[in-house]
């Protein structure tokens, strides 16, 4: 089988009259999975303005796998708490924003998706190794983390105060 008669890509072709082996893809086709037409979900935009909603509903397995891609992907340099502080930047590296500032708590879910779809600053983009299905869990739990680190008294319900104050005593 390895010696058989076959042409790899970008190998020169007598058989084809522009003298390559690689074809170009039939006019008005798309590839399988690459028909997204859905700029909610696959751009994170919707009327050319970043979405201030997630394009599915957001349960705990989603949560939790958003928890574990941002362990994977984003600790690295914006730590486990999102305050920028990660094993990469005490290494040298420039210290990304903390996700807590203001600025990023009151962003549209949509530009964060866009962050890690084409990156900003010194971020790469990662649109190449994480999914747009996770990117959009990541993004939800960094709004879950931004809210476990900024709650209020008042956006505790009352059986969660009253076991926070239990636990004080």
């Amino acid at each position: 089988m390895d010696r058989q008669a076959k042409l790899k890509p970008l190998q020169e072709s007598s058989f084809f009259v522009d003298g390559r082996a690689s074809r170009e893809p039939v006019a008005g086709t798309v590839p399988r999975g690459g028909l997204r037409i859905d700029d909610h979900l696959y751009r994170g935009k919707e009327g050319g303005a970043f979405a201030e909603t997630f394009p599915f509903p957001i349960a705990k397995k989603d949560l939790e796998r958003g928890r574990e891609r941002y362990e994977i992907f984003c600790s690295p340099c914006h730590d486990r708490a999102g305050t920028g502080r990660g094993i990469i930047v005490q290494r040298g590296y420039r210290a990304p924003p903390s996700m807590h500032l203001d600025r990023l708590r009151q962003a549209p879910p949509g530009y964060l998706f866009e962050v890690m779809t084409r990156g900003f600053g010194a971020m790469p983009d990662y649109a190449s190794q994480v999914p747009p299905r996770d990117r959009w869990v990541i993004a939800a739990y960094v709004r879950a983390l931004q809210l476990s680190q900024n709650a209020s008294r008042e956006d505790l319900r009352a059986d969660e105060l009253r076991r926070l104050e239990e636990e004080a005593r």
